[in-house]
C-alpha cells in the first residue's frame, strides 16, 4: 500500500472512484459527475494550500482523501473540511483508516488544528444513503457537532446533513500559523 500527494494526472482514476457516488448514492450531492479535466483542476486548486492523499495498492488508485476550505475568513483559517471516497470494493479493508490517518498527520504537520466532515445523513438508510459514514468517521474520533435538516435534494428526496469534528491539537492562545506549500513542493 502506497499513500502520496495527488497530482492532476491522477484525474482519470479518482474520477473513476467518485463517479459511481454521483450516479448512484446521495453521499454527494452533486446530480452529475464532473470532466475529467473539471476533475483536473479540483486536484490542482486544492494542492495550492491543502493536502490531498491517494492510496493505491497494487499499482491501483483504491481511495482518495483531502481537505479544503472550511469557510473563508481569516478566523478559521485552523479549521479544514475533509472529504474521503473509496472505491466501493475496498471498503472494509483498513484503506479509509490509513487513509484518513494520513490525512490528519499531514494536517496536524501543517498546523490545522480543527477537521470538520460534511455528511449525507438520514434517519433510516435507503437505496441511496447507508450510514456507514457517520460511523467510520466516529471510530476515526469525529463526534457529531451540528445538523442541517433538508437541505439536500437528491433522487425525489429530501437529506439531511450533519457536520462532525475532531480536533486535531490543542488550542493554544497564540496558534502556530498554518504552513501553506509552496509552489514547488505543491506539484510534487
Amino acid at each position: 500500500m502506497l499513500i502520496r500527494s495527488a497530482k492532476p494526472e491522477d484525474a482519470p482514476a479518482l474520477l473513476g472512484i467518485y463517479a459511481p457516488y454521483v450516479r448512484d448514492t446521495a453521499i454527494t450531492f452533486e446530480y452529475e459527475a464532473p470532466s475529467e479535466a473539471e476533475f483536473a483542476r479540483r486536484i490542482s486548486d486544492t494542492l495550492k494550500k491543502y493536502p490531498y492523499l491517494v492510496l493505491e495498492d497494487g499499482g491501483e488508485a483504491l481511495g482518495y482523501a483531502y481537505a479544503g476550505v472550511f469557510k473563508g475568513r481569516a478566523a478559521y483559517a485552523w479549521s479544514v473540511e475533509t472529504t474521503i471516497y473509496l472505491r466501493r470494493d475496498a471498503h472494509g479493508k483498513g484503506y479509509g483508516r490509513a487513509l484518513y490517518t494520513a490525512l490528519e498527520e499531514e494536517l496536524k504537520r501543517r498546523h490545522f488544528l480543527n477537521a470538520y466532515a460534511c455528511i449525507t445523513w438520514v434517519e433510516q438508510e435507503d437505496e441511496y444513503l447507508t450510514h456507514l459514514s457517520p460511523r467510520f468517521h466516529e471510530r476515526m474520533g469525529y463526534r457529531l457537532c451540528g445538523t442541517f435538516r433538508q437541505c439536500g435534494y437528491k433522487f425525489g428526496r429530501w437529506y439531511d446533513m450533519i457536520w462532525m469534528e475532531k480536533h486535531l491539537g490543542g488550542h493554544a492562545a497564540n496558534p502556530e500559523p498554518i504552513s501553506f506549500p509552496t509552489e514547488k513542493s505543491a506539484r510534487q
